[in-house]
């Protein structure tokens, strides 16, 4: 399997691919980001992350319920195989890479981040649709950029996702707050 958007889930037209993470908790709060957003799948290269999840045997789950339903698969390669109609977008800090906040999502993504400790290589930069980068000061943490990159997604969807009925159905169980009108 390789980074697509074919895999079979109702959040199918997104996928996350994951140049050799080395962290259990961020590749868990991938999983979890993906979940929030719909994700259908999270793909990762590299033996790092199979490394030590073996080391660390007593870890905390974090990916949480919300995961449950999205994919995880190790591949060989994160572009191999992408669907044409499924554009490649990068995230990473690169010279000619597009703002965030200009950046316009397409409707199928293969969305590609680098390691925690590296870069994106160059061989799939070149063959990217677009390169994006978040506009702050430094790099950010793994879970922390995919969540970012998602949440811009979702902000510029025209789908309506608002009101009381999708809060009731997307809440936690212990959340019964009200705000008085």
């Amino acid at each position: 399997m390789t980074c697509n958007t074919n895999v079979p889930n109702k959040y199918s037209n997104v996928s996350i691919g994951l140049s050799n993470p080395k962290s259990p908790e961020n590749v868990g709060s991938v999983l979890r980001a993906a979940g929030n957003y719909r994700v259908g799948s999270v793909f990762y290269t590299g033996q790092r992350y199979e490394r030590a999840l073996r080391l660390n045997l007593d870890m905390p789950n974090v990916s949480r319920k919300v995961s449950e339903n999205v994919s995880l698969f190790s591949v060989g390669s994160l572009i191999e195989g992408v669907a044409n109609n499924t554009k490649i977008v990068c995230v990473e800090f690169a010279i000619n890479a597009i703002s965030l906040p200009q950046f316009q999502h397409p409707e199928k993504a293969c969305y590609i981040f680098g390691p925690e400790d590296g870069n994106i290589s160059q061989d799939i930069i070149d063959r990217a649709d677009a390169v994006v980068y978040v506009p702050t000061v430094g790099s950010m943490n793994l879970a922390a950029s995919v969540n970012v990159i998602l949440y811009d997604r979702l902000a510029k969807m025209t789908e309506d996702m608002g009101g009381n009925e999708f809060i009731r159905q997307n809440r936690d169980t212990n959340n019964n707050l009200k705000v008085k009108k």
